[in-house]
């Protein structure tokens, strides 16, 4: 009896300490930063579409 709420216990605990990590995953995303990348060589249409890529990937909203 005791082995099935011990175990019951630790199920609970692992799914409620998930769900809040992923509460506090997607609360620290939502401030996105403001400024844009400022290159200072300039980059080719390549690198250009790498970096848009990047950020997609990423999650990144478009700007």
């Amino acid at each position: 009896m005791k082995k099935i709420i011990v175990v019951g216990l630790a199920i609970f605990a692992v799914s409620t300490s998930a769900a809040l990590a992923a509460k506090k995953q997607k609360a620290a995303a939502a401030p996105a930063a403001t400024a844009s990348p400022a290159p200072m060589i300039q980059a080719s249409a390549a690198d250009l579409a790498l970096y848009k890529k990047s950020q997609v990937e990423s999650g990144m909203k478009k700007k």
